[in-house]
């Protein structure tokens, strides 16, 4: 990552600690977990989970109020809340399926069932992985921290210029990295 490094004591110059403050204790990624899944009222999670009543409140209500949740009425019966994901939570999906590849990998020894699948093809999602801005896959090795005034000045002083972003839908050139090797 050459040599520049993170100042590390500084809490509020990195969002790993923000993050970690939201939703770093086991419950909160279990509620999360159970919103991708499809549930929205209190009572389910309560049964699916487990989860002791006090806890699932507290833990509700933190999600609620830093934004992954949204409380709303239900449409059905205007006495019941529901607790939905919103753009916020949705986008925490990436380091929950990253988290869960992780412990599939280096946890218990363990069968997936269900399985995972991306809806198309009904094959198994691949890994997670870490994307430069034009869309090759990057390992360890391929990360650098640099300071804000000098991005995208490349080591022998070139300018490099951001590639399109991906989304939705678009393709990652797995190849692309072994070809320029």
């Amino acid at each position: 990552m050459g040599d520049l490094r993170e100042p590390l004591k500084e809490l509020t110059s990195c969002g790993l600690p923000e993050a970690l403050e939201v939703m770093g204790e086991r419950w909160s990624f279990m509620i999360l977990r159970a919103s991708f899944n499809g549930l929205h009222h209190f009572e389910e999670f309560l049964t699916e989970l487990g989860i002791a009543r006090n806890i699932l409140s507290n833990r509700l209500a933190k999600l609620v109020e830093h934004g992954i949740l949204d409380r709303q009425p239900c449409a059905d019966d205007r006495r019941r809340i529901e607790y939905r994901l919103t753009e916020k939570g949705f986008d925490l999906l990436p380091a929950m399926l990253a988290l869960r590849q992780w412990g599939q990998k280096y946890g218990a020894e363990m069968v997936e069932n269900p399985v995972l699948t991306d809806e198309r093809d009904r094959l198994p999602i691949g890994p997670v992985s870490i994307l430069a801005h034009d869309g090759r896959v990057l390992g360890p090795e391929d990360l650098w921290l640099t300071r804000p005034e000098e991005l995208g000045i490349r080591e022998d002083g070139s300018r490099a210029e951001a590639g399109d972003a991906i989304g939705r839908g678009d393709y990652a050139d797995l190849n692309r990295r072994q070809a320029a090797e």
